[in-house]
């Protein structure tokens, strides 16, 4: 599929779009908008900028809700942050997502980012001397200083976004607290509803690099999710220290050293440090009952039980609703807030009736058509297999385990319900892939898991592959409390989920656009990721090979790729400055979750 890298100088209206899989043929897969360079450098549209939130200032919000104070970059409230640019286009033939739908999740499909209007507001196209990253100087360019004509470029050598952060939050309180108070004297009406707040976690570690190209991606974090929202999003570093021969527990200078080499100055003021020996002290030993250990970590490393952290990061940071689990290898080309925002709007919508066995399959439209249609075939799937029906909390043997908290028992039986209960509900648990049973895989890790008793049957279990999720505060208290009370836990990318499933909670995996690499025929696609005839057969097992040339999941190999290629960067020979300059220009992608990324750099040229 060459698709990917139909450039700017290709543009078309949405109308006009036809993807790369309708207009290539078997024998001959290339893009038709690749076959001759366009002769005119300039692309054909120009930037706009892109707003995705809600009207702030408008009646119809300002009666359900306070309002919205603006957030400055600066402490002197003079530098606002800046916006997105978008084309209002597609390239000609650039390649559909396989997986996932941006109009289901209600996200904008009829524009695309290039890495100047994405990342230019952040310091990308202009020189350190001004502030910015001094990337994308010897790239292919045409048309890119238009998003330039209304904006200042900001120096962002002497940005400080923790400090931003709190006096956003300091400015805008009354939106998220009953009987807050401003420090100008603003207090919250008891009549408007409060909005509720979220903490993006972005999960690092002693000693890791940050590059250039990841600074515009955290300040594109902190500007489009923070300070745009009015605070709605707080984003936090949580740094885990590995040498545990540091004593940051006994000196506040020592600990404050210790964060300043390891958090690049403009995060300072977002991180928070933890170790191992920390988490031995909040959940000391023993953990008994451990079904199997594959990988023979202990219990305390990160590397079984990263979600140890996040408990205690949610017991710390009680003020939250919302703890998203970022990872640092993740990259987006999309617009932050419309994502985060449009994913736990689409969560709260779905109805709990079908939602596992939903949350358990790939969504593809090109073969399954609208959801509703997808839904239908997953619940007749469901009814033809006989497979058990999940309706709250999953009852199992067990010698103790918490109480479930209140309102999780369904109204009626699952017969009866009309697809209403949950509808309106915010999800507890949003995966980024398929929530699976791991008892129909091979998956390595379906039976690290601690704590249950081995005499008993072991308990049902469910998996999503990749920790990226969003938690909610109910959750991370459940998990909290049957660990310290009752030493349960399983495998980072299992203990979520399965506490979900064992205490009724609405869990579901948010369909997003995954793209692949190559033509894939629809029904083999849907058989081979949707319906292994064996559990060797699974993608999240020994089958998942399948999953190298696709866009995210642990070890893709096309994610890292495509995004360079994005960034101007040759891969494999193939892309890089004169191939842009001389073809059809940069390459513009429509949203895309990348994971992993693990470099940035490339050659040129």
């Amino acid at each position: 599929m060459n698709g990917f890298y139909s450039g700017v100088r290709n543009l078309v209206t949405w109308e006009q779009y036809v993807p790369e899989q309708l207009s290539v043929n078997s024998t001959s897969p290339v893009t038709k908008g690749q076959e001759k360079p366009v002769e005119d450098p300039m692309p054909p549209m120009e930037p706009v900028p892109f707003n995705p939130y809600p009207d702030y200032g408008s009646y119809e919000y300002l009666q359900e809700y306070n309002p919205v104070e603006p957030c400055y970059i600066d402490d002197g409230d003079k530098v606002l942050p800046p916006d997105v640019y978008v084309y209002p286009g597609v390239p000609q033939n650039a390649t559909a997502p396989y997986f996932g739908s941006m109009s289901e999740l209600g996200i904008r499909e009829d524009v695309c980012y290039d890495r100047f209007g994405r990342f230019g507001p952040y310091g990308y196209g202009y020189r350190y001397e001004e502030g910015g990253s001094g990337l994308g100087g010897q790239s292919e360019n045409g048309g890119s200083n238009n998003m330039w004509t209304n904006r200042t470029k900001i120096d962002y050598g002497f940005v400080d976004w923790g400090k931003a952060q709190q006096r956003c939050y300091d400015k805008n309180k009354i939106r998220f607290e009953r009987n807050a108070k401003t420090k100008d004297g603003k207090t919250s009406d008891p009549n408007k509803k409060l909005v509720k707040r979220h903490a993006y976690i972005l999960r690092t570690w002693q000693g890791y690099r940050y590059d250039e190209h990841q600074l515009l991606t955290l300040r594109a974090m902190v500007s489009e999710l923070s300070l745009k929202s009015g605070g709605e999003y707080d984003v936090h570093f949580l740094v885990h220290i590995k040498d545990s021969s540091i004593p940051i527990w006994t000196d506040d200078a020592v600990y404050q050293k210790t964060l300043e080499e390891n958090v690049p100055p403009e995060f300072w003021g977002m991180a928070t440090l933890w170790s191992d020996q920390l988490m031995k002290l909040y959940y000391p030993e023993p953990f008994p009952n451990n079904l199997e250990n594959p990988s023979e970590h202990p219990i305390h490393s990160v590397y079984r039980s990263a979600h140890f952290t996040l408990q205690w990061f949610a017991q710390q940071h009680p003020e939250y609703d919302f703890y998203w689990n970022w990872e640092m290898d993740l990259r987006f080309t999309g617009h932050y807030y419309e994502f985060n925002n449009r994913i736990g709007e689409w969560a709260a919508n779905q109805p709990r009736k079908g939602l596992w066995d939903r949350s358990a399959h790939y969504y593809i439209p090109s073969r399954h058509g609208s959801w509703s249609s997808f839904a239908a075939e997953i619940e007749n799937k469901r009814i033809m297999e006989n497979d058990p029906i999940i309706w709250g909390p999953v009852e199992f043997p067990n010698s103790g385990m918490v109480a479930h908290p209140p309102n999780v028992n369904p109204p009626t039986r699952y017969e009866d319900d009309k697809y209403s209960w949950g509808v309106g509900e915010d999800a507890d648990l949003i995966t980024f892939n398929p929530i699976f049973n791991p008892n129909k895989t091979n998956w390595v890790f379906r039976n690290d898991i601690n704590g249950y008793n081995l005499s008993l049957m072991p308990p049902p279990r469910r998996t999503a592959i990749i920790t990226v999720s969003r938690l909610s505060k109910r959750l991370l208290n459940l998990m909290h409390e049957e660990t310290y009370k009752y030493r349960h836990s399983a495998f980072p990318e299992m203990w979520p989920a399965t506490a979900a499933l064992h205490h009724g909670l609405k869990a579901t995996y948010a369909p997003h656009p995954v793209y692949f690499d190559r033509l894939w025929p629809l029904d083999y696609l849907d058989k081979v990721f949707n319906h292994p005839q064996k559990p060797e057969e699974s993608p999240f097992g020994w089958g998942e090979h399948n999953q190298l040339g696709s866009s995210f999941y642990y070890n893709s190999g096309f994610s890292g790729a495509l995004w360079r290629r994005w960034l101007g960067y040759k891969e494999n020979g193939e892309g890089g400055s004169s191939f842009e300059k001389q073809g059809t220009g940069r390459v513009c992608l429509r949203p895309i979750l990348f994971h992993p990324i693990k470099h940035e750099n490339g050659p040129t040229d």
